[in-house]
C-alpha cells in the first residue's frame, strides 16, 4: 500500500511555531513530531512506500525524516516549487502511483484506520473517498430567516451539523486524468468538477479521535491530550 503526505504548505495559521519549521515536524509531546506519528501510524497499518510532497521548508523534512527506513517505510520526496493546492502536487507524480493510493494531510492527528480507507475506496469502485467527521457548530446569536424583507422564521441561538473532511482520502489514479501536470488544482476543485460530472466521491465516515493542527488553540489541545491519548495514537510504541 502507498501513502502520498502533502507536507508543502507554509502554516502560516500556526504561526510563530512554524515561522522556523515545518508545520508537520512541530512537536507532540515530549519526543514526537506530528509527521512522525504519522509516518508510525502508516508503517503498522501495513503500508510499506510513501511519497512526501515537500515544499516550504522541505529541506527540513528530508533531512529529518530520510528514507523512512527507521519506520519501516520506502519513503521518496516530491519537490513542489510553487504553490499547487491540496490535489496539485499528484499531478506530477502521477506516473509513479499505483492505481489507488491514499493522499493525506502532514498535520492530522487521529486513530483513524488509514487500511482500511483505502480498501474500502478500492472495494467502493468510487473516484475518490473522503474520510469525514462529524462536527457540531453553536450559533451565539438569535438566527433570522427572511423574504422580501420579511422575518418568516427565527431560531433562538441554534445548532448546525455538519459533515467535514479529515484531510484524509483514498484516490484512484485513474482520476486524475485531464488535469494539466504543474498547474495548481485544489481539493474543492476536485470535487466539484466529480460532482458535476456526477461521479460522486465515496464518504468514509469516522467517529474516533481527530485534531487538525491548524491553529494555535488545536495545537495547544494536541499537546495537552497526547500523553492520554499517546497508546491510542502509537499502539504498540
Amino acid at each position: 500500500m502507498h501513502a502520498v503526505i502533502l507536507a508543502g504548505g507554509k502554516g502560516v495559521r500556526l504561526r510563530p511555531y512554524t515561522t522556523a519549521l515545518p508545520k508537520p515536524l512541530v512537536p507532540i509531546g515530549d519526543q514526537h513530531a506530528i509527521l512522525e506519528i504519522v509516518l508510525r501510524q502508516l508503517s503498522t497499518a501495513g503500508f510499506t512506500t510513501c511519497t512526501i510532497a515537500i515544499g516550504h521548508l522541505g529541506e527540513i523534512i528530508r533531512a529529518y525524516v530520510g528514507d523512512g527506513s527507521q519506520w519501516g517505510l520506502a519513503v521518496d520526496y516530491a519537490t513542489e516549487e510553487s504553490p499547487l493546492g491540496t490535489m496539485g502536487p499528484l499531478l506530477n507524480l502521477r506516473h509513479r502511483l499505483p492505481d489507488t493510493f491514499l493522499v493525506m494531510n502532514g498535520d492530522v492527528l487521529t486513530d483513524l484506520d488509514y487500511a482500511d480507507v483505502l480498501n474500502r475506496h478500492r472495494d467502493s469502485g468510487a473516484p475518490l473517498t473522503i474520510a469525514t467527521y462529524a462536527r457540531k457548530v453553536h450559533i451565539d446569536f438569535g438566527v433570522l430567516t427572511t423574504d422580501d424583507s420579511k422575518v418568516v422564521a427565527f431560531t433562538e441561538k441554534p445548532s448546525m451539523d455538519y459533515h467535514v473532511s479529515m484531510g484524509v482520502y483514498g484516490l484512484s489514479r485513474s482520476t486524475l486524468e485531464g488535469y494539466t501536470p504543474g498547474l495548481p488544482l485544489g481539493f474543492d476543485e476536485l470535487v466539484l468538477d466529480l460532482l458535476n460530472a456526477r461521479n460522486q466521491p465515496h464518504a468514509y465516515e469516522f467517529d474516533g479521535y481527530w485534531l487538525d493542527i491548524g491553529r494555535p488553540d488545536d495545537y495547544d489541545r494536541a499537546n495537552a491530550e497526547f500523553t492520554t491519548r499517546k497508546s491510542l495514537l502509537l499502539k504498540g510504541a
